[in-house]
């Protein structure tokens, strides 16, 4: 496998010990879905850096999935890796991977797989977990790891679209500007994510708007079908959601969705006072819609987008909340039924 790393295959599964309550729920999934119908092979890519990954509910979570699956589990070790572990694995005769990790994790399996005829499926181990509500899988590792042995016996893969922004792939949502600002500085502190969850990223969102974006912003210009649009922050989607708010989806832009073949978006015109409350409770409430808001510019569905800095100012961009680094500008497409997934 990819990066010399040593793959656990769990054929027969360990015994798993202890009186823990969330232990018993495992032992139990892993009872009930244990039969003798022949096993689907399964490379399971583990982020143990993820918020709630733990070596503990490693070892449960593939204990129970080894009920259903022949299971080879690779811990990731550096950024990039998943996708180094998934461009292999993609031809290897694997029926799923299983992205164990939070949103980043699943972007990095995506660029690794996409294009391969490999289904993606995920289990909940970051904060957000935004698409794994996407497809259907519970947010609690208990349930969403009882969804997925279900699976074996219900296979139903699909295919869905991608979007893509300067070659990397993205699952549900980009950005450029404001929301990127807020994704660099929350990884940043991982402590606090971990800890403070929704807050966090809430507080740290109002900070950056007041330190970066009510005084001299950076600005930038949106293209689509030979139309301008100039703002201060671009946010591009490719599912219905945006992402979520503990449970709750956020929205921002409409019309698109995994299985469209158009990406979606919005520009956001100026940064001020008067703006951020009203903004800050459409996104949240989701009535009214946040793109009748008169500084929000909509970007009906397209197929094609540039940005572009118009200060000479590089502007952060992220890809399905993960900052990937600061751009001049940012070419955005979809690729139609471009990622194989199971749920």
């Amino acid at each position: 496998m990819a990066g010399g790393v040593t793959s656990e295959r769990h054929g027969c599964s360990p015994e798993v010990t202890g009186p823990s309550r969330q232990s018993a729920e495992f032992e139990a999934a892993a009872l009930e879905f244990a039969i003798s119908a022949p096993k689907r092979r399964a490379l399971v890519v583990v982020n143990p850096y993820a918020t709630t990954v733990s070596d503990r509910l490693r070892s449960l979570v593939i204990h129970a999935l080894s009920a259903r699956y022949e299971v080879d589990a690779i811990d990731t070790q550096a950024r990039g890796h998943a996708t180094e572990i998934c461009r292999e694995g993609a031809w290897e005769g694997y029926d799923v991977v299983v992205a164990f990790g939070g949103d980043g994790t699943v972007n990095e399996v995506i660029n690794g797989l996409a294009g391969s005829p490999t289904p993606l499926t995920c289990l909940p181990g970051g904060r957000t977990n935004v698409f794994c509500k996407l497809l259907g899988i519970p947010g609690e590792i208990v349930d969403a790891t009882e969804h997925v042995l279900r699976m074996a016996d219900a296979w139903k893969p699909r295919l869905v679209d991608v979007g893509v922004v300067n070659g990397r792939f993205f699952a549900f949502s980009s950005g450029v500007g404001l929301d990127a600002n807020v994704v660099a500085r929350v990884d940043a502190r991982p402590g606090l994510k971990s800890r403070l969850g929704a807050g966090y990223f809430v507080y740290t969102a109002l900070s950056t708007f007041a330190g970066r974006y009510l005084l001299r912003p950076p600005r930038l210009i949106a293209t689509v079908d030979g139309a301008e649009v100039a703002g201060v922050t671009a946010i591009i989607q490719n599912a219905e959601h945006y992402t979520y708010f503990n449970d709750t989806p956020v929205d921002v832009a409409e019309g698109s969705g995994l299985d469209t073949a158009e990406l979606a978006g919005v520009v956001l015109g100026r940064a001020n006072l008067v703006d951020a409350p009203s903004i800050l409770v459409r996104m949240l409430a989701r009535r009214p819609a946040l793109v009748a808001h008169p500084q929000i510019h909509s970007l009906d569905a397209f197929t094609e987008l540039d940005l572009r800095t118009t200060d000479a100012r590089p502007l952060p961009l992220h890809v399905d909340g993960d900052y990937i680094g600061d751009v001049m500008h940012a070419h955005y497409e979809i690729r139609p039924r471009g990622l194989t997934v199971v749920s």
